[in-house]
């Protein structure tokens, strides 16, 4: 993390020890945004990606459009600046998500001592330690319990082009473990198919967006692109036409691949079915303890659905 004076009111000298750049009040290569409301937040935002930096300062210090704006800019090539005015705003700004902004602007040092002070530690301290990021993959997994998990809102995505045999959508109740839940494509005995369909489970289930980034299954509306995955891993946008949203009985499907656990909470149905790793439909109702399913694992953390690197733990 750099650190950053800031000299529009008055100059410093000497500049403080470990100042990495002295701010004046513009430059070319840093855009500056007043981070009041929600207006503020969406201006940072657009300029993402246009900006090597964004300059962003609090009138009324809070955390969230922050981490909003830092959740955005990662992997973007843009960096986040963060004016700085009170001690005990600092590990909120320089730890962010785990990631921290790039650099704080900082008063002059004369009447800011503890603050500098502060400062200089936060740029060579890391709370959580770095975390290497695996790549999304399919991996196998197996299932370890089913059990009844109640009634509750269970949510169909219906799509505006049909499914083939072994696609379907990336849902589960944690982002690291999405389940492939395979489309209703196949006809069942006692209803026809409906091949544009994916009965993607509750409502607070995640779903694998086609830009990368999740959305809780409450969250979808008519229009959003969603990822169509296959057995092998590949994956393709589909566009949704409509979503329904009933009340139906629940099974928990808990499962675990390597010494990791999770599960996803499946409409309690014969036309519900996971995937197998030679691509199978599995019906959810027939599971059986050590079958085998495929789930897409990845290592991320997700904010707002964006995936960043980071800890966190879902059960």
């Amino acid at each position: 993390m750099e650190l950053w004076l800031d000299a529009t009111t008055s100059a410093s000298s000497p500049l403080p020890e470990g100042t990495s750049r002295v701010w004046r009040g513009n430059a070319p290569d840093v855009a500056e945004v007043a981070l009041d409301d929600y207006r503020g937040q969406d201006e940072a935002r657009s300029l993402v990606g246009m900006v090597p930096w964004i300059l962003v300062r609090c009138s009324d210090w809070t955390m969230i459009p922050l981490e909003n704006i830092v959740a955005a800019t990662s992997g973007s090539g843009t960096k986040v600046v963060a004016a700085i005015y009170n001690e005990i705003d600092l590990p909120g700004a320089a730890f962010a998500l785990q990631h921290g902004v790039d650099a704080v602007l900082l008063p002059p040092e004369s009447g800011s001592e503890a603050l500098w002070a502060a400062a200089r530690a936060f740029t060579s301290e890391t709370v959580f330690g770095h975390v290497e990021q695996t790549p999304s993959e399919i991996s196998t997994a197996t299932v370890i319990a089913i059990e009844s998990g109640g009634v509750g809102e269970r949510l169909c995505v219906d799509l505006i082009e049909r499914l083939s045999s072994g696609e379907g959508m990336a849902i589960g109740s944690s982002s690291s473990s999405l389940c492939l839940i395979h489309g209703e494509t196949l006809p069942s005995e006692y209803v026809p198919s409906r091949p544009f369909r994916v009965n993607a489970g509750a409502v607070h289930a995640y779903a694998l967006m086609a830009n990368g980034s999740t959305k809780y299954l409450s969250e979808l509306s008519s229009g959003d692109e969603v990822a169509v995955v296959s057995p092998d891993g590949s994956q393709r946008s589909a566009v949704i036409g409509r979503l329904k949203i009933e009340r139906r009985p629940f099974l928990v499907v808990r499962f675990e691949y390597g010494s990791t656990e999770g599960q996803i909470m499946a409409q309690q149905a014969e036309t519900v079915r996971l995937i197998s790793p030679e691509g199978e439909a599995l019906s959810v109702t027939e599971l059986r303890v050590g079958d085998e399913i495929l789930v897409r694992v990845d290592s991320s953390m997700r904010h707002i659905g964006q995936a960043l690197h980071g800890e966190v733990i879902e059960r």
